[in-house]
């Protein structure tokens, strides 16, 4: 009887599933590294030329940059010309489910990650966060106060409609500007943004009312709520 497929087992035919398995390769091999997964996390949140990524990864800036020419050789971001500078950007909205679908499977299928949010972050804050429809309605509602500790560049770029933005280093200098007797909702970068944790413990330190986005902007954005720019 013959074979089910001629391709197998014969190395001179074409195989397209074989192709595109080494095409979706090179993705995968470019996301295997941790700084470049950090890279991709903050682009989620904005365009960023090398300097400003290379400030914030604590990466040298030729280092930044090699590793942003194999994200862009994978196709994960984009990249453009801004006068002398070049200013790098997700190529497409996709990739922050992408970085959700591999914190998943991480999260559901190795201890070590299991045992690092429990650690670092559970133990933050082990109140349930505010869901995304649930801010959503109660923002509407007028019933919180949604607290954007980013940066301020990152605010610009886009945030929560009527967000306040209190980056978390002038938090507690600023809580003057908060209202003492509505709850406050923070949100950051993403689910693993230490910011909003931080900036939770410290608004209920100061006996707020406090409570965390459960996700960041880019999974805002990825659902389909409105975003201000």
């Amino acid at each position: 009887m013959p074979p089910e497929n001629p391709n197998i087992g014969n190395p001179n035919t074409d195989n397209p599933k074989k192709a595109l398995f080494t095409q979706f390769a090179v993705v995968a091999q470019a996301l295997a590294h941790a700084n470049r997964l950090e890279l991709l996390e903050f682009l989620c949140q904005g365009e960023r030329n090398v300097d400003a990524l290379a400030a914030l990864t604590g990466m040298s800036v030729a280092n930044t940059s090699q590793h942003l020419q194999r994200l862009q050789r994978a196709g994960l971001i984009a990249a453009r010309r801004d006068g002398h500078a070049v200013r790098y950007s997700v190529a497409d909205p996709a990739i922050v489910t992408l970085l959700g679908a591999l914190r998943a499977v991480a999260e559901n299928n190795i201890a070590e990650v299991g045992a690092l949010v429990a650690k670092y972050f559970d133990a933050k804050d082990s109140l349930e966060p505010v869901t995304q429809a649930e801010l959503l309605q109660r923002s509407r509602q007028g019933l919180v106060t949604v607290l954007d500790v980013r940066p301020p560049e990152e605010f610009a770029a886009g945030h929560l409609p009527g967000a306040v933005n209190i980056p978390l280093k002038d938090l507690k200098h600023r809580l003057g500007e908060l209202p003492e007797t509505q709850e406050i909702v923070a949100y950051c970068r993403g689910p693993y943004c230490v910011l909003s944790f931080d900036a939770v413990e410290t608004l209920r330190a100061e006996g707020f009312e406090a409570r965390r986005l459960e996700d960041g902007l880019p999974e805002w954005k990825l659902a389909g709520y409105p975003v201000e720019v």
